[in-house]
């Protein structure tokens, strides 16, 4: 599995097990894996944006070249999926859903 296939129903399942640490979760070796499928996914949308872009089609959203996104509210949006369709969405996938519904294309 490449990084940002994990499906957000373990995602969350993982980061449920290491939320409960609070501010310390994030130096946990669970929360590095969780953060490295996060970047991956970014990285991985970023190289389609640009590929997208640079080959003159019309991208599926468009975001600023930095932005910053928190835990809390990465988590809140793979909350915000159907409990029962959670499994078969990646992080990438929900990446790229976010992305969408925060920088939408101008019509």
């Amino acid at each position: 599995m490449a990084p940002g296939d994990m499906n957000i129903a373990a995602f969350l399942q993982r980061a449920g097990s290491i939320e409960r640490l609070g501010p310390l979760a994030i130096a946990t070796p669970e929360a590095q894996v969780l953060k490295g499928e996060v970047v991956a996914a970014g990285k991985r949308y970023k190289a389609r944006i640009d590929a997208d872009r640079k080959a003159g089609r019309k991208t599926t959203s468009c975001p600023p070249e930095n932005g910053t996104l928190t835990p809390d509210q990465w988590l809140a949006h793979l909350r915000s999926y159907p409990a029962a369709s959670r499994k078969s969405i990646s992080v990438y996938s929900a990446f790229d859903g976010l992305m969408r519904k925060r920088y939408p294309c101008p019509a």
